[in-house]
């Protein structure tokens, strides 16, 4: 990143909120607004060429949803971090969502403070979620526990997994779970190993995207 900020770009149609989160970037330290699209067809041809740190996307854009361009920019700039930033607290939109590449799902009233926060956390490779979200997360994978990779996992590969799910670090999972941040890192090299995938996106996907 340059000059260590972090730089954000914006994909939302309603003007009022737009300008929020411009404001609300541009008057952070550490942040800075690349850019800002009305619309997801806009988006996907200046996104691919700045390619700036985050994307926050709204999903109820005109023609073209959040969801559809997310899954179309991950292929051309995987660098790039996406957070859904939306109204939408339903299961399918969130799934659908992170099947798609997103990394992080915040809803639209999420405190200004904790966007930021959200922000931070992604580009350092956590997955940010508003907290009803990472509730439903939750309810899904203790829904969806009998599924045949929950049944290749330890019940500490299973807790780590969970916490995982509520985008925690491996140092807050590592206080959670009163082990060492070595032990975290362990269980989840071997979540992705047993899963196949090499992310901690990639395995959320895999467990709570059927």
């Amino acid at each position: 990143m340059q000059n260590d900020m972090i730089t954000v770009a914006i994909v939302e149609d309603i003007r009022e909120i737009r300008e929020g989160l411009k404001l609300l970037i541009d008057n952070s330290d550490g942040f800075t607004c690349s850019e800002v699209y009305v619309n997801a067809e806009d988006a996907l041809k200046g996104l691919v060429l700045s390619r700036p740190d985050v994307v926050l996307m709204d999903i109820n854009l005109p023609d073209m949803n959040g969801i559809e361009a997310v899954r179309i920019l991950k292929e051309k700039c995987g660098d790039t971090q996406f957070i859904m930033s939306t109204v939408y607290e339903d299961d399918t939109n969130i799934f659908e969502s992170l099947k798609a590449g997103a990394s992080g799902y915040l809803l639209k009233k999420t405190a200004p403070a904790n966007i930021l926060q959200g922000i931070t956390e992604v580009v350092n490779g956590g997955s940010p979620m508003s907290t009803q979200i990472a509730r439903k997360v939750i309810a899904s994978f203790q829904k969806k526990d009998s599924i045949d990779e929950n049944e290749i996992l330890t019940p500490k590969e299973k807790e780590v997994l969970k916490s995982l799910a509520k985008g925690l670090r491996y140092k807050e999972i590592a206080g959670e779970l009163n082990v060492s941040m070595e032990t975290v890192r362990t269980h989840a090299r071997n979540i992705y190993e047993k899963l196949q995938v090499q992310s901690r996106t990639e395995a959320l996907n895999k467990v709570y995207g059927r």
